[in-house]
């Protein structure tokens, strides 16, 4: 069985929510990050960094909640058969990872790219429901994440982007998101 690890209010409820939603079963490994369980040498043969989330499966170890996102999606998902496709989803998670959460998590770059950022996205899901069209996807777990813990974690107020707000609220009604992410709420 895959055991995905994590720490207690980590970027391992993001890999926990898509394991929910697809459906995949998991052992969840608490890490008791205060005690630097995740310095120890049997978690370090999983992820040489120390940093959560981290998953085996099987044999095969992987960290970067990105990176885990994406295994996922292709091994239990359909996923576009064009090369193309394959690259939009990739850039996306690594939008959401990289470019989104740091341009909204990192104070100093917040009042100057929150609405670069905020904006473009609001735009889209005017449009449709989802990133990618009308059904969730891998896309939805790594961008809707980062939305989703605006106003939890830093309180902003997003009433200048209403798409988002509806958006981060049906995100919030999937019992998979309650599931994974409802107690950090």
């Amino acid at each position: 069985m895959l055991k995905l690890y994590g720490g207690a209010f980590s970027r391992a409820s993001i890999v926990k929510w898509y394991l929910e939603e697809l459906g995949v079963p998991y052992e969840f490994v608490q890490l008791d990050m205060q005690a630097g369980a995740h310095r120890q040498p049997e978690y370090l043969a999983i992820n040489p960094m120390g940093k959560v989330p981290a998953i085996v499966d099987g044999d095969f170890k992987l960290w970067e909640s990105g990176a885990i996102l994406l295994y996922l999606a292709q091994k239990y998902t359909k996923m576009p058969a064009t090369l193309e496709e394959q690259a939009q989803i990739t850039q996306w998670v690594i939008f959401g990872n990289a470019t989104l959460s740091t341009g909204i998590f990192v104070e100093a770059n917040r009042e100057r790219e929150m609405p670069k950022l905020l904006t473009p996205l609001n735009e889209i899901l005017q449009r449709q429901p989802f990133f990618l069209g009308e059904e969730l996807t891998v896309v939805d777990v790594a961008v809707g994440s980062v939305l989703a813990f605006i106003p939890v974690m830093l309180k902003l107020d997003l009433s200048e982007y209403p798409a988002i707000v509806t958006y981060i609220q049906r995100l919030s009604e999937r019992p998979a998101f309650q599931k994974a992410m409802g107690p950090q709420r």
